[in-house]
């Protein structure tokens, strides 16, 4: 009968006398022994893990080897100091996450792609050293064109420029870390199906996320539960940089339950993006307006968010621009402050809401704004605003409304004001409170304003 000892005994028999097959392993190269396994080890390539002189050639020739053959590859735990890949048309590279350290070594870039089919990355620490990085290249993995990207559970650390650099990329980030750079953590610019989930970005000197289009079109990036916290703006502005998650003239794009705390400027910012949906993120502690959807927007919904901590709160604005068709709901917002990271034009820091044209406010909760709880319009740059069934307490202010001429309607009804310094509803004209409380009058005295059932205390 055969059994393992017998089989075992058999087979090494057979070897002894030569009759195993004629070719031995040492015959094999690393990509037969790799076909044989269905992943190519670099170790067999001739790369070598904890080695401290640069292998770029030999990491060059393992990637262009395996993707002639369509092959994935993995790198051993150890430290691989590189440079100036460019990386072939198909890559899927994976390692041991936290143990395998591709680090750049300087002198011009670490990775680049350009027309790619397939780049997978997975696995792997890139760590830019907090090199300079020349001026082809725009971030520590920069890639350009790319039919389809994966890059997760990696982490991407000490860049001298963007972290991640996408230009016309499809696919998605996901699970991975993204950490010191000297710009953003990751820069898209006219995506095509991207996925942002799940990442950690923090400690970048000018943006988190930036999501952003050249020319205002469809762009449909999905940027959903990642942390994004500790957001400089080491290159100033008023807004351009400085922002956990950014868009501008991307239209389509869904920011969802994020995490996003101490951003120098905004937690979330749209400019000019349209169709756009801001939900359930929480945003503390942000340097000037919390959410913000401005300029040339149209159809925007920013609800379910917790904004605790901000110069202002929420902002929907720049009718003058364009700016119009919103939805505002169901957002808590508390604990302005009339402090920002510049001097603050008129009427001042410190409004929990601010909208402007053709929006709904409704069931929000807004608590100590110093300045007003909600702003309605701006001048005659007001139209159809419907602000009911908020709840806004501690304020100076309650509503400050426009009465400015020119200005179009709006309802300000079933409102609980509770605590406001200087009124439930003011009408104003810019900045300058011109009316008494219209919460307390019978009528407001204006014909494109309603103001009614609002309950003050």
């Amino acid at each position: 009968m055969l059994n393992r000892r017998s089989f075992l005994s058999a087979t090494a028999g057979f070897a002894a006398a030569g009759l195993a097959s004629p070719l031995s392993a040492s015959d094999f190269s690393g990509i037969k022994l790799a076909a044989m396994r269905g992943s190519i080890n670099a170790g067999e390539l001739g790369l070598r893990p904890a080695a401290f002189d640069d292998q770029s050639k030999a990491f060059a020739k393992m990637l262009n080897e395996a993707a002639n053959r369509d092959m994935p590859v993995f790198l051993p735990p150890g430290v691989y100091i590189v440079s100036n890949l460019s990386l072939p048309r198909h890559v899927r590279l994976s390692g041991v996450p936290g143990a395998t350290r591709i680090i750049y070594g300087g002198d011009g870039h670490l990775m680049l792609a350009e027309e790619a089919g397939h780049i997978e990355l997975s696995g792997l620490v890139l760590d830019g050293a907090n090199r300079w990085i020349g001026d082809q290249a725009q971030g520590l993995l920069d890639l350009r064109r790319v039919g389809h990207l994966v890059v997760e559970n990696c982490q991407i650390i000490g860049s001298g420029k963007n972290g991640v650099a996408l230009e016309r990329v499809a696919g998605r980030i996901d699970r991975s870390t993204i950490s010191g750079a000297a710009d953003a953590g990751i820069y898209s610019v006219e995506a095509v199906r991207l996925d942002i989930t799940g990442n950690s970005v923090s400690d970048c000197a000018n943006g988190g996320i930036l999501v952003h289009r050249w020319q205002i079109a469809d762009d449909r990036t999905i940027v959903t539960g990642n942390r994004v916290e500790r957001i400089a703006a080491r290159n100033g502005g008023t807004g351009q940089n400085g922002n956990g998650i950014n868009t501008f003239r991307a239209n389509g794009v869904m920011v969802a339950n994020n995490s996003v705390a101490d951003c120098a400027f905004s937690a979330i910012r749209a400019n000019s993006s349209s169709n756009l949906q801001v939900t359930g993120n929480s945003c503390m502690r942000s340097g000037e307006t919390a959410l913000y959807a401005e300029f040339a927007f149209e159809g925007a919904i920013i609800s379910g968010n917790i904004v605790d901590g901000a110069a202002n709160g929420i902002s929907m604005v720049n009718f003058n621009e364009g700016g119009r068709m919103g939805v505002c709901s169901n957002n808590i917002v508390r604990n302005l402050s009339t402090e920002g990271p510049y001097p603050a034009d008129a009427p001042g820091f410190g409004v929990g809401i601010t909208v402007e044209a053709d929006t709904a406010v409704t069931g929000n909760m807004i608590e100590n704004a110093p300045l007003y709880g909600m702003k309605i319009g701006w001048g005659p740059f007001m139209r159809n605003v419907a602000a009911t069934g908020n709840v806004i307490r501690k304020t100076g202010t309650g509503i400050a409304v426009s009465v400015v001429e020119g200005a179009g309607s709006a309802v300000i009804a079933d409102n609980i004001v509770d605590g406001a310094r200087n009124g439930a509803v003011v009408g104003h004209r810019w900045s300058e409170p011109v009316t008494a409380d219209l919460a307390l009058a019978g009528s407001s005295g204006f014909p494109h304003l309603t103001v009614e059932r609002n309950h003050v205390s």
